[in-house]
């Protein structure tokens, strides 16, 4: 079993309600994405799935959300822009672009900050 991942990055805000029950001020993070895919074999050219594809595919969902108010975006209006819920929402994006017979993705994991992160693992629709 082969496994790829790419990192990537967008900048966005968002404000969370914390777990007192109160909003936190819209603050901005420098998020870091890493999407990782799972394959049984290689293809003809010796690779899982081209690092470029994967980039590219990734960078694609990410546009999105760069440089937005998360809180504003739809896939946000009925649950926190948390990192968890951003994992959850690259998964699904990306799961419907990455289909191939040996290919699946794998997981999602987003930095808020180089220690603190969240990762979203599921089957690929």
């Amino acid at each position: 079993m082969y496994e790829v991942t790419v990192e990537t990055d967008f900048a966005a805000a968002h404000q969370l309600q914390n777990d007192y029950g109160e909003k936190e001020p819209l603050h901005g993070h420098n998020f870091r994405v890493q999407v990782s895919v799972m394959a049984q074999g290689l293809d003809e050219t010796g690779m899982a799935v081209d690092f470029k594809r994967l980039e590219q595919e990734t960078r694609e969902v990410l546009g999105d959300l760069d440089h937005q108010n998360l809180n504003k975006i739809s896939a946000f209006r009925q649950v926190s822009p948390s990192a968890e819920n951003i994992a959850r929402h690259l998964f699904e994006a990306l799961s419907g672009r990455l289909k191939g017979p040996a290919v699946r993705l794998h997981r999602v994991t987003v930095f808020e900050t180089d220690r603190c992160s969240a990762t979203y693992h599921g089957e690929s629709r």
